[in-house]
This record gives C-alpha cells, structure tokens and sequence, in this order.
C-alpha cells in the first residue's frame, strides 16, 4: 500500500497477537503514514487518507484500529522528538480525503535504535510544518505517554481503548489543586468515587479523609478501612458553630426582624460563651469562639434582657429565640447535636475522631448526614467544612497534616443561586476552594449537576473527571471549565459507557479516557437501582414490613 504522495508504508496488519515486541509494533507504527499536516496554528488541519485507515480499521492493536476517529491520538515527527495530537473533528474533502482537526497534547523524544518514544510530558516546544507525515498511535506508544512517572500515583482503570496501558492519577498534583467527579445519575459515579477513594486509602492508610455523604451510600463501602458516623454516634456539640451558623439554626424571621432578632442573639449568645471556665484567660472572645456553653445560661441570659425591656410588645424576638432554642432541646431527632451531655469540652475529641487524628489504620470518616433533619442539615456540613479549615489555619506551625474534604451531592451545598438557606456552608465550601491548598486543605466534589454548581467553583478544581453527562447544559458547563484544550476528548463526553470517564488536569499527564476497574462487592456504596422487572413479582410478608417501618418512622430512628 502507499501512502498519499506515493511513498511505501510498510503496513502490515496482523489480526492476532503474534507475540511482536513492544518495539516491534512501536517500530511498524512509525512506518504506517495515515496523512499530512495542511494548516498548523495553536491547532493543525491534517488531510488523512481514508484507504490506509479502513485497513487499520482491522488491526489487531486496539489504539492503531481506531486511528482517525474523533478522541484518537496521532503523532508526527519533528526531527528527533515525536508530537503527539489528539483529533477532534472530522471532515469530508471534495477528493474523498479526511480533513481532521487536532489539538496538540505533548512530546517525547525517540529512541534512536528501536523509534521508540520515551520521556513524554505535558507541551509542545516544537510545531509541525505543513506537509510533515502524520503516523498512528500504537499502544505501546500510549504505555509511554500515560507513563506515571516516578512520582506517587493510584492507578483507577485502563486507558480506552487499549488492553493493558493503565490510568493513573498523580496523587499529590490531585489532591493539592482539588478535583471534581462529575456524572449524570446511573453512570457508575458513587461507585468511581469509592474507588478511587478506596485507592487512596490503600495508598496513604494514615491519612486524613472526611467525606459527607448524604444518602447513607457509602457506610456499606467503608466498614472495615473507615469510620461510619451518623446521628446516632457523631455527638457534633452545638457551640462549636459560629454566629452565622447560629442565626440559620435559630432565627426564624426575616426582613427587619431578622437583623433585630440577630442582634439580640449576639449580645446573649457573647455572654453565655463569657460564662464558660474555657473562656477564662482568654482576652479576644468572639461569639464565633468555639467555647462551650450551657443553651440553659443562653435561654437564661435571653430571659433577663427580656426582663429589662420598658414595654412587653418589645419582647417578641426574645420570645421567638427562646421559643426556638427550647424546641431543639426537646426534639429528640436534633439530640445528636443539642443534647445536654453535649456541654463538656470534648472539641479534641471530636475533631481527632472526625479528622482521624491519629487514623488506627481507617484513614476515612463517612459523615452520613442522611438521618439529619433537612432543615440543618446544611448547617452540620457547614461546620463540619469549617472545622477542617480552623483547623487547618490554626496547625500551620504544627507538623502538617493535610485534610480532604470529599462533599457528595455537592451542588446541593454550592448552588449557583445566592438565596435562600445555607449560605453559611456555601460560603465556606467556596473559599476552601479558592484558599484551601494553601493550607493543605483538599476538596472533592461529587456533583449530577455540575451547571447547578456556584459559578468559578469547577475552576478551581485542577483535575476534572467527567462521567456520562446526559444533560447539555451539564455537557456545556463542563467543557467551559475543563483545565485542558483536548476538545477530541470533551466532545466525547455523551457518548461515555457506564464507568468511563475522561480525565483532564493536573492529576494526569494529558487527557486520558479510561474505563475504570470493577470494585469487589464489599467495597461498593449501597447505591444500586431498584430492579422492577423483579421486585415486583415477589410478594409476601407486607404487614410485618408495614409494621416495622412505621415503628422506625415514629421512633426517628434505622
């Protein structure tokens, strides 16, 4: 076969494994030309020929079988150093030639005895010209430029649509500039969140992970290397909230009423910090001072201003605040939080056990805040993001001990609205985002609807991983944001399997689509579709299910 401008190719196509070396097959891909380079710019135009692709189209390595197709990679060489681009989009000539667009991704240099490439990275120093020959890319070029290098990496999956070239996340360039696991509901996304999570565990098993989950998925994923809290054993005492944090537990007006009845709350809830012996020798107590107090010295104190006022119409906002807060003492599902045995000094405690200070070999804290009333449940995640950012500012003179914060369902908490409740837990997830790496603070968001996302919080995520998105505006949200120009790989974004996903950032070399290794049953969350075809041709026993749930349902209790 020759190629466009008559040259021999040297294509050989072996439909089965014949036991070739890496260099050989490396070797017969340098020798297969597939086009030219007509237009370079940030970008090139590669004019392809469509008969050496149709038989490529039959080669036994998956990576030269699809070459040419949108999301594949190409190469060309400039002098001794190889150029590696990836296509992403694909025209019809009025000659029947393929006219393809392609980014540019990286380099490596050549081998001089055997061709092989070595030493990839991330850029291109040097741009083709046009006219310069485009080759294939072999899977044992792809083993070479998905490389994971010497330094510290969890490998997730295997890069499509290769064998046996593994995808690895660089675990220090992940964690230190955030990442975000997007994918629409039935992708496979809780379950790519576990692994990698569970990689990670393996990896660094005295580290520090605190994850918020809330639809109790991933207890059943984490038992034997994490530690499970929920509201029956997360004992989160109520005084370590701050002001803002207080006013959307305990202020029920709004308007001007608001600003009264916050003012008031602040003035008392100063005094009954004061009243603490933690609050001793300390000369800058704020109302936002984790000190503990008695909510009995709080009611207390909002009773003897009530008794100062000249006219009783004057007392409505006392009496709305006292109201509340003897509502949440007596309410048995907020007990995890407004307990009284909740008043001791127990903040060491908490956050060594929350943060795994010291891990005991289960690195990761599940926060399952599915059993927490809805009305705060924002205001838990908010002080539970808080809590490992304080901490986090105040330990910088201590030896380190970098945090990740992992927040499933996380446009939930981040919205892209500015009203309504919860901006308390908004406004601190936004500026562990934009501030967090500077004191080791790591964020994972785990999103369905990454356009329902607080504007600029995706962009700080350095590394994105993009499952099945089914919704275009997802899709175009996404795209905007991704660190990387790899349009060939973006476009490819609906058309993912059901555990895919593309990666970009800093966590990876350069884009990579990879599908992700299958998770042992024990390790999965609970997240699981109900299957109909076949639930509902079992029968039998409704009554003492009935029973059972409403006795669960009275008691507010699993």
């Amino acid at each position: 076969m020759t190629d466009m401008a008559g040259v021999s190719t040297g294509l050989r196509l072996p439909h089965e494994e014949d036991g070739e070396s890496v260099t050989v097959r490396s070797a017969e891909a340098n020798r297969i030309i597939i086009g030219e380079i007509i237009e370079v710019a940030g970008w090139a135009r590669v004019r392809m020929d469509p008969e050496v692709l149709a038989v490529l189209a039959d080669h036994a390595d998956p990576s030269m079988a699809i070459s040419g197709q949108v999301g594949s990679q190409i190469k060309m060489k400039i002098g001794a150093i190889w150029v590696m681009a990836s296509i992403r989009a694909l025209a019809r000539l009025e000659d029947g030639a393929i006219s393809a667009t392609v980014d540019f991704l990286g380099e490596g240099d050549e081998e001089r005895l055997t061709g092989r490439i070595y030493g990839f990275r991330r850029g291109v120093t040097r741009f083709p010209m046009p006219g310069c020959k485009v080759y294939p890319v072999s899977s044992a070029d792809m083993k070479e430029m998905y490389a994971a290098e010497a330094r510290p990496n969890i490998e997730v999956g295997t890069v499509y649509p290769t064998r046996d070239v593994r995808g690895a996340l660089f675990i220090d360039a992940m964690l230190g500039k955030h990442f975000a696991l997007l994918g629409s509901t039935g992708t496979g996304k809780s379950t790519s969140a576990a692994l990698i999570l569970h990689r990670i565990c393996d990896m660094a098993p005295e580290g520090h992970i605190v994850m918020i989950d809330p639809h109790g998925e991933y207890a059943a994923a984490f038992r034997t290397n994490g530690a499970i809290f929920d509201v029956g054993n997360l004992a989160m005492p109520y005084w370590l909230m701050n002001f803002e944090e207080h006013c959307e537990v305990l202020l029920t007006s709004y308007g001007d009423n608001r600003q009264t009845d916050a003012d008031i709350l602040a003035k008392c809830l100063l005094a009954a910090r004061a009243k603490s012996r933690a609050a001793e020798g300390i000369s800058k107590l704020t109302v936002d001072s984790p000190i503990p107090y008695l909510l009995s010295d709080l009611t207390g104190i909002i009773t003897a201003e009530m008794g100062k006022l000249d006219k009783a119409t004057d007392s409505a906002p006392y009496m709305r605040l006292k109201t509340k807060i003897d509502e949440l003492r007596n309410d048995p599902r907020y007990s995890f939080m407004f307990s009284g045995m909740l008043v001791a000094d127990t903040m060491a405690d908490f956050l060594g056990r929350i943060f795994r200070l010291p891990g005991a070999g289960k690195p990761i804290s599940i926060i399952d805040v599915s059993g927490v009333p809805s009305d705060i449940t924002s205001v838990v995640v908010a002080v539970l993001s808080r809590m490992v950012f304080d901490y986090a500012i105040w330990s910088r003179d201590e030896p380190h001990r970098p945090i990740l914060l992992v927040c499933e369902e996380a446009h939930r908490y981040i919205p892209s609205d500015h009203v309504g409740n919860g901006q308390a837990v908004r406004k601190i997830l936004e500026r562990i985002a934009k501030e967090g790496r500077k004191y080791g603070v790591s964020l994972g968001l785990v999103t369905q609807r990454p356009s329902d996302l607080a504007e600029g919080v995706l962009s700080q995520c350095g590394t994105i991983i993009a499952m099945r998105l089914n919704n275009e505006r997802d899709q175009s949200f996404v795209k905007a944001a991704m660190p990387e120009g790899a349009r060939g790989f973006l476009d490819t974004i609906p058309a993912l399997r059901n555990r895919e996903a593309i990666i970009c950032g800093e966590g990876v070399a350069i884009p990579i689509r990879v599908s992700f290794d299958a998770l042992e049953e024990r390790k999965r969350p609970a997240s699981n579709d109900p299957l109909f075809s076949e639930l509902w041709t079992q029968a039998g026993g409704e009554e003492e299910i009935l029973n059972r749930v409403i006795r669960r349902w009275r008691s507010q209790g699993r």
